[in-house]
């Protein structure tokens, strides 16, 4: 008996490989912004735009980019008729899987006079601008991700100020805190004005990851930010720390010294600028001379206004750290000098016996200097600066930096268990009142 042999449609199906879906990421930047946050994005090397965009990285799915600013897509399917076109077939359902990047505050469209504060594209049924609102209402429920970029995005940034007229927002506010994708994704924030473009990426780049199922669900902390990018403060990774240790602070720009006393929040802020740099390792606020302002956090600007006046807590690390040992700032104890067997004195142990750190004679700490020679203990305590014990009561330094209604996890712990109003704010979705209202941050 002769063995079956395989039909025309059979090889078709054998010979026809079976292609991963293409991965579209709409960028929507009709938000309330400076399109500060996509021209950061330009200049993003770790991954750049072009190698998410080209798929030159490993492991990386078939990705098409809309990014209106420039006029920018790619992919498998390039030039439709009208660029806006992609959103309306993402909003028919016919552009799956995608991720929606949001750039700028999103405004309370119920609250306008007359008109509209800002859209994007016009709808064909009825020639009238869609609204950002209306395009978020449309497009959410069918993303596997959504992004907000920046901090006006994010937590509603400049355009949330107090005494706004428009009731800026950020995406959290808007759809709600515990908004989570179709594909059980919250929201993701990447924060910073304008964000760092290398935070962006590869944010971007981990949730592409997440969707080829290459990753886990992507790590986010209480304010909806990644963690191994927000996780540890502006001080911690600052090369001014040291001088802070040391009770060392500048009491002018141009100094190599800690910039607490010139308005740095840099003991409270979660931001991995000074570590990180900016482009390609390169610069940073501190790094270069200037101070941090809070811009990766909620509350930014109000809470920490004015720029240039030293933070509530900035005081209290500055007293702590330049008092007398008698207030438990101990200097450095003096080292007896030893004798070797002739009697005559020799040099002090554990020094070089050459150059300049050979010198035999034991050398005092200035008065409130910090050192591990005191035997200080040193703790990080919450979310506010380094701490000395026992010396300060515990929350001594944490409160004062808080003073301005920054958030840490305690707080947010304790304000969990407070019973907070089910209505929700003017011109939110959501059916459960979000974590913070813009208008409450505003009005504080």
């Amino acid at each position: 008996m002769d063995a079956p042999t395989a039909t025309t449609a059979d090889t078709d199906v054998l010979d026809t490989p079976q292609e991963d879906p293409t991965v579209h990421i709409l960028w929507i930047n009709a938000g309330l912004s400076c399109d500060g946050d996509s021209v950061s994005l330009t200049a993003a090397t770790q991954p750049s735009i072009e190698e998410i965009a080209l798929g030159a990285l490993p492991g990386l799915p078939k990705v098409a980019v809309h990014w209106p600013l420039i006029d920018y897509e790619c992919g498998p399917v390039q030039g439709a008729d009208n660029f806006v076109e992609w959103f309306f077939k993402a909003d028919r359902g016919e552009l799956e899987p995608f991720v929606l990047v949001v750039e700028g505050s999103i405004p309370n469209e119920r609250i306008k006079p007359e008109g509209y504060w800002c859209g994007f594209g016009d709808d064909p049924e009825t020639g009238q601008p869609i609204t950002t609102s209306e395009w978020l209402d449309r497009l959410t429920p069918k993303a596997l991700a959504v992004v907000a970029i920046g901090t006006c995005a994010t937590y509603g940034g400049i355009h949330a100020m107090a005494g706004n007229p428009t009731g800026a927002m950020g995406v959290p506010d808007y759809l709600g805190w515990e908004w989570k994708s179709k594909a059980g994704i919250p929201i993701v924030c990447i924060p910073g004005c304008p964000v760092h473009p290398d935070n962006a990426s590869e944010t971007l780049l981990y949730l592409l990851y997440q969707a080829a199922g290459a990753a886990p669900m992507i790590p986010l902390d209480e304010e909806l930010r990644p963690t191994w990018l927000f996780g540890a403060t502006v001080h911690e990774g600052c090369d001014r720390a040291g001088y802070y240790e040391q009770g060392q602070f500048a009491d002018e720009y141009g100094s190599p010294q800690c910039l607490v006393k010139l308005g740095c929040w840099g003991p409270v802020v979660k931001c991995n600028v000074p570590k990180r740099g900016w482009i390609n390792g390169v610069g940073g606020c501190p790094n270069v001379g200037g101070i941090c302002i809070g811009c990766t956090m909620p509350g930014f600007p109000d809470k920490f206004m004015p720029f240039m006046d030293e933070p509530p807590g900035g005081h209290v690390s500055a007293a702590a750290c330049t008092a007398p040992s008698s207030a438990g700032c101990a200097t450095s104890p003096r080292r007896r000098p030893t004798r070797n067997r002739s009697g005559a004195p020799g040099p002090t142990p554990s020094r070089p016996a050459t150059g300049r750190r050979g010198d035999p004679r034991p050398r005092d700490t200035p008065v409130g200097r910090r050192t591990r020679a005191s035997g200080t203990t040193y703790q990080k305590g919450g979310a506010g600066p380094w701490r000395l014990r026992p010396a300060n009561p515990p929350s001594t330094l944490t409160a004062s930096w808080r003073c301005r209604g920054t958030r840490s996890r305690a707080s947010s712990a304790a304000s969990a268990s407070t019973p907070r109003s089910t209505s929700p704010p003017s011109g939110s979705r959501s059916a459960t009142a979000p974590r913070r209202s813009s208008a409450a941050t505003a009005s504080s």
